[in-house]
């Protein structure tokens, strides 16, 4: 089976979204206000992915290429004047080629990785669901109304990836992982120490 390539417009960001996960964005750069006006025009996307170095309004950065393809489900005016978007997660995707137009917007070519598969949560990962309520209690978090499966594996990891305070790298390492129950394992031992620091 041959996976398709899509050519969209790379976000480079200092935080991670997966499937299923909500991020909301504040736009002023008009290399991303004329993408969002094209994204809306085409009905399309476009990639969240992480910095690896460089600032998220600087034009000379560096980012992981695993990342999630996203799509836009709410924009309005800001109070502070910039216009506000929430994005949510579809597909993991790996940039397989990227270049910079002049203003600036990254373009890559990106093709979907394969679909996790849904895992009930062992008996041995029964905190980590515990822990996911309890950050899902927190007004910003709940002002996304994202839909959790406390039973999934893939949306426990994902949602944990996304919202626990983990070094960057980390969460890169936890995103780029396609096994649900390997992403548990690993985030059972960094809550393990973090609670001990």
């Amino acid at each position: 089976m041959t996976i398709p390539t899509m050519n969209v417009p790379l976000f480079p960001l200092n935080s991670v979204v997966l499937p299923g996960g909500r991020i909301p964005l504040q736009l002023f750069e008009p290399r991303y206000i004329d993408m969002l006006t094209r994204c809306l025009k085409e009905d399309r996307g476009f990639v969240v992915v992480l910095l690896r170095e460089g600032l998220e309004t600087g034009k000379s950065v560096a980012f992981y290429d695993i990342g999630t393809y996203v799509r836009i489900i709410d924009f309005q005016q800001m109070d502070n004047g910039l216009l506000g978007i929430t994005v949510e997660g579809k597909d993991k995707v790996t940039v397989v080629r990227s270049w910079q137009q002049p203003d600036g917007l990254n373009i890559g070519d990106v093709e979907c990785l394969l679909a996790e598969e849904q895992t009930p949560v062992p008996e041995r990962f029964a905190e980590l669901p515990s822990v996911l309520k309890a950050l899902f209690r927190h007004p910003v978090v709940r002002e996304l109304d994202m839909d959790v499966d406390y039973d999934d594996a893939r949306d426990v990891g994902w949602r944990l990836t996304e919202l626990l305070p983990l070094d960057k790298q980390e969460k890169q390492r936890l995103v780029e992982l396609q096994a649900p129950l390997e992403r548990l394992e690993r985030l059972l031992g960094l809550l393990e120490a973090l609670e001990e620091s």
